[in-house]
């Protein structure tokens, strides 16, 4: 949501823009001008008086809001607070998932056993967590950077790594369109983060498909889950047998 240190900066551009000045911004408000002048110069005052000026410069609040949202950050990770909440409810859990794959609230409801009511509470949850900025009639725009990725030692993974890595690698992958690798080998130091690279492309590609995807009907598209890792690792059994 945006503070209202942001509003009160997107005013002044949009001001500016409106070659309005702070005087005649006072006569509209009935202020007078260094009054004005002292109101932008604390970079903050109360949302009835954002919308008085939006009035002035015929410019709706919400959209004032979405500019300033839509300037913010993208959030590369969340907070340790942020995900412990995520991984306490399991259909917050459901939902956050859904949505950076980009699913809408109907296909989350049509799809599992949650009704319309707590998806939205889930939805607004997001909003306040700043994964998503909710819009009008259950859209939302995702507020994650295409590097997003859940914290290395976080709740997330931490579930994860005990609820889901054994039902997933349980999986005989051999199906079409599956595969699984495991490659092993010793390779200079400096070129690793370069192999990372090429794996976070592989993910952001893969990511877009799913984007180009949607238009296509439910039959022609199937579900699929791609799981990269690189580390630095030898199995604990082969550690014991070395020298």
């Amino acid at each position: 949501m945006a503070s209202s240190a942001d509003l009160v900066l997107a005013l002044k551009k949009e001001l500016k823009a409106a070659r309005i000045t702070y005087a005649a911004l006072g006569d509209a408000l009935g202020l007078a001008e260094s009054s004005v002048k002292r109101m932008f110069a604390r970079g903050e005052m109360p949302l009835s008086r954002v919308d008085a000026i939006c009035r002035v410069l015929r410019l709706d609040f919400a959209d004032l809001a979405r500019q300033v949202a839509d300037a913010q950050p993208l959030l590369r990770e969340l907070s340790l607070a942020q995900e412990q909440a995520v991984v306490a409810d399991r259909k917050l859990l459901l939902c956050a998932i859904s949505v950076l794959s980009q699913w809408t609230l109907e296909q989350v409801v049509a799809t599992y056993r949650i009704s319309n009511a707590e998806a939205v509470r889930c939805f607004v949850q997001l909003d306040r967590l700043g994964v998503i900025e909710l819009r009008p009639q259950n859209r939302y725009r995702l507020r994650l950077a295409k590097t997003f990725r859940w914290r290395p030692n976080g709740p997330v993974m931490g579930y994860f790594r005990e609820h889901v890595l054994q039902d997933y690698f349980g999986g005989g992958f051999d199906g079409e369109g599956e595969a699984v690798m495991l490659v092993h080998g010793a390779i200079g130091r400096a070129l690793a983060p370069a192999f990372v690279d090429r794996l976070q492309r592989v993910a952001q590609d893969f990511a877009q498909q799913h984007q180009t995807d949607q238009r296509l009907a439910d039959k022609d598209r199937e579900g699929y889950t791609l799981v990269l890792a690189m580390r630095s690792w030898e199995f604990g059994a082969f550690q014991a047998l070395r020298r």
